[in-house]
């Protein structure tokens, strides 16, 4: 069925994108300077302090509204305000190291998944458990205030991770029931 939009229809839609776009610069912008190395636009005031991250780093933001998130069937949060927010969409093969920081008011995680030549980012297939396979990751910052994975990255911490990466796409995700769903996953290109 091919359906056609009236131009108000259309200008809404374009309308809603332009407001969803800079709620986003503001919510980034809100999150105050500098996490680790390089950090602009990043939250400061992390309750951790990583070490001297070897390679090229990328400082990665996780958030949510602040507020109570809704819950789906079997308790599981869901909904759209939650992102994960990478400061470089590329960086060159090799060691990276990425500085993570939960800005949100619940626990967050990064991992790290390579993405097909065809697949795009943000359609993965969710399990009954309201997370997608990681079981060929490449590595995950879920450690509060350290290295590797953990349980999670509470609010206002950070955690991180130092992998080597090929040329290729990779996508970010939060893997925590729900996270994903609720849209916290960012491309990167591995030059």
């Amino acid at each position: 069925m091919t359906r056609v939009f009236s131009r108000a229809q259309v200008a809404l839609g374009i309308g809603a994108t332009l407001v969803l776009t800079g709620l986003s610069v503001v919510v980034v912008g809100a999150l105050g300077g500098g996490i680790g190395p390089g950090g602009a636009g990043f939250r400061s005031g992390s309750s951790c302090t990583a070490p001297e991250l070897s390679g090229e780093v990328i400082n990665v933001a996780l958030t949510n509204s602040g507020g109570p998130i809704m819950n789906g069937s079997g308790g599981m949060p869901h909904g759209g305000a939650m992102r994960l927010i990478a400061e470089h969409a590329t960086a060159k093969h090799g060691t990276v190291s990425f500085f993570v920081t939960n800005g949100g008011s619940v626990n967050h995680e990064m991992v790290i998944l390579a993405l097909q030549d065809s697949q795009i980012v943000g359609t993965r297939a969710l399990g009954g458990d309201a997370q997608v396979d990681e079981t060929s990751n490449l590595g995950e910052a879920s450690n509060t205030c350290g290295v590797g994975s953990g349980a999670g990255i509470l609010p206002g911490a950070s955690g991180w991770v130092t992998v080597s990466l090929a040329p290729g796409r990779y996508e970010l995700v939060c893997n925590l029931p729900g996270h994903y769903a609720a849209g916290m996953y960012t491309q990167i290109t591995i030059t």
